[in-house]
């Protein structure tokens, strides 16, 4: 079940223009906060400002930045078959009538998600900071290899989000209030629900907390990686003649085909000689990047026990 909202993140990333939840959701993430994904988490290591990495005063961050509300409203797989007016008796109030709806769910991992009033706070003045944050993170203060840091977050007056467990997912809601329509009483605080079937996931947040961000990635130049590729296919070609002459088994060998993955660039610098890669030399090795659906498939890879 460790995937069931990965396609509420797929979802959320594409159509909100790059905005990633945190996982998990309840994880707070403010601009500056810099971390790695393990095991499929979101795992902070610290904040540029709290940590002194850089000054606060070199920073132009913007607050308030209201966002299209269209945007970070949407669902995947959800339908109504039922929206409407019932009536019931109460022995105190006698006759009362309400609206109901019921929502289905199509498939495992569909899901309902809506918010009121998102806002931003975002770091206006990133490449003015990029090279001394490269610096500073991998030679200077620290030596990653492989990071990223918060450049914006936002947060939402509410939020709601539910997910289904099968393909018989069910919410029924109902509301006082004259509402109808698939969006009206899905995430209002004042809709109860009545029933709800397979739904593996049910929160609505009230508070304002900073729970979605973009961030940029720490990655290795790609010219350099291109060179280190070209060198390694070159000396692993000519490694048949090499182990016929230095070791005296038999060995059966035949022409081979090399290959070198792309998305492990991290061995680049693990070959580099000693004192190669140093704070002069950081600028030549390292970039940043936005980050992409590639990330937000690194939180739902599956690890053993």
């Amino acid at each position: 079940m460790k995937n069931i909202t990965k396609k509420f993140y797929t979802d959320f990333y594409n159509r909100t223009n790059g905005f990633i939840p945190t996982k998990p959701l309840n994880q707070h993430m403010y601009p500056g906060d810099f971390f790695q994904i393990q095991k499929g988490e979101v795992i902070v290591l610290g904040n540029i400002f709290k940590n002194n990495i850089i000054n606060i005063d070199e920073v132009k961050i913007e607050y308030g930045i209201e966002l299209n509300s269209y945007n970070w409203n949407f669902s995947n797989g959800v339908t109504k078959p039922y929206s409407g007016r019932d009536s019931g008796k109460n022995p105190i109030e006698g006759s009362f009538g309400y609206s109901k709806q019921i929502l289905a769910f199509k498939e495992f991992g569909s899901f309902f998600f809506t918010s009121q009033k998102p806002q931003a706070a975002r770091i206006l003045n990133w490449n003015e900071i990029a090279s001394e944050l490269i610096i500073k993170l991998t030679q200077v203060l620290y030596s990653f290899r492989e990071l990223y840091v918060v450049t914006e977050n936002v947060t939402t007056e509410n939020w709601t989000l539910a997910v289904s467990g099968s393909d018989k997912g069910e919410l029924e809601i109902a509301s006082e209030t004259e509402s109808s329509g698939l969006t009206e009483l899905f995430g209002k605080a004042s809709s109860k629900t009545i029933q709800a079937r397979d739904i593996e996931y049910y929160h609505r947040e009230n508070k304002r907390i900073p729970s979605f961000f973009k961030a940029k990635k720490l990655i290795v130049q790609p010219e350099k990686l291109e060179v280190f590729i070209s060198d390694l296919i070159r000396e692993r070609i000519g490694v048949i003649d090499w182990a016929n002459s230095l070791f005296k088994n038999n060995f059966h060998n035949e022409t081979f085909t090399v290959s070198i993955p792309k998305n492990k660039p991290i061995c680049v610098l693990d070959m580099l000689q000693a004192n190669q890669l140093n704070p002069n030399t950081a600028l030549q090795y390292f970039k940043w990047e936005n980050t992409s659906l590639d990330d937000v498939e690194r939180l739902f890879i599956s690890y053993g026990d």
